[in-house]
């Protein structure tokens, strides 16, 4: 499917699509639960974006939640929507985000997502070249967030493997961090921007 089929859809349908390479990717519709902390993620970091503008105006940084990041400089049959993320600001209103331009994006994992769907979008992250993922573990038993992770890119990934043996994916993310509630200081993350989040700002 293209783009521009795409576009044909009623809206109903479309918004539950991405195209990988033009292949229809069909989104799960998570509970009320992801939904909530999906915005309590996106709003965080959009607060901890503005305090850091509010200090440098080196850089510009725009936080935003369910997105499309199209990939490669030009063509739109080729995207991913995450839950939340953080790109550099751009030049001009309602310009399409471009993979190249994106730094953090999101994920929060309801029950229903299978270890298959987590792997292959994450792998469409890190083939874009996207140097941050957060994954948001959600609890089973109760409306909370039970584990946060940080991934980090290592674009050459493979490189000292045996010889005969080869990577599914050539990028991939490495585990850089990992809090849970019972980190009392909070979630503490120093890219793209300082971002600090007490878990009171993540409660349902």
């Amino acid at each position: 499917m293209t783009w521009e089929e795409l576009e044909q859809l009623p809206e109903e349908i479309a918004s539950r699509i991405e195209l990988w390479d033009g292949r229809v990717v069909w989104l799960r519709r998570g509970p009320g639960e992801h939904q909530i902390f999906t915005g309590r993620l996106w709003a965080a970091m959009e607060r901890c974006a503005r305090e850091a503008m509010s200090i440098s105006s080196e850089n510009c940084w725009r936080a935003s939640f369910e997105t499309n990041i199209f990939f490669g400089a030009t063509g739109k049959s080729d995207f991913v929507t995450p839950d939340f993320l953080v790109h550099r600001c751009l030049e001009s209103p309602y310009q399409d985000l471009r993979s190249a331009d994106v730094m953090l994006v999101g994920e929060v994992l309801s029950p229903a997502n299978t270890p298959s769907d987590i792997e292959a979008k994450k792998a469409r992250y890190a083939s874009a070249g996207i140097p941050v993922y957060w994954e948001v573990d959600l609890a089973r038993e109760a409306s909370a967030i039970a584990a946060i992770r940080v991934y980090a890119l290592e674009p050459r990934h493979g490189d000292l493997l045996p010889e005969g043996v080869r990577v599914l994916h050539t990028a991939n993310y490495l585990l850089s961090r990992e809090w849970t509630p019972s980190d009392t200081k909070g979630i503490e993350f120093d890219f793209p921007f300082p971002i600090r989040i007490p878990w009171s700002e993540l409660e349902f």
